[in-house]
């Protein structure tokens, strides 16, 4: 899976404690002055919808990514201590809406 995208041993660690479902997407924020930007998100959670995305199976997770996003470049890591622990994807830039 390294190769569609980039998953940190802590990550896959965190996602497999969650259910081993990853769903990694674009989501929307917007600006306070009207701007907007699409984010890359990654979310230990099955997407609502799983025929939007592609889905790849390895080492004990599964993954649900955007078409758009997959063999980017991308990682998912895993930040915050205890309780608010939560995966985050770095390696693109934000994108206008």
């Amino acid at each position: 899976m390294d190769i569609v995208i980039d998953i940190s041993s802590n990550a896959l660690d965190f996602i497999k404690q969650h259910g081993g479902v990853v769903t990694v997407r674009l989501s929307p924020k917007y600006g306070c002055c009207g701007g907007s930007a699409n984010v890359a998100v990654a979310e230990a959670s099955a997407p609502k919808d799983p025929s939007l995305y592609q889905n790849h199976r390895d080492e004990d997770i599964t993954l649900y990514i955007a078409q758009e996003l997959a063999y980017q470049g991308l990682r998912i890591d895993v930040e915050g201590f205890w309780k608010l622990r939560h995966l985050y994807v770095d390696g693109l830039p934000l994108q206008s809406a």
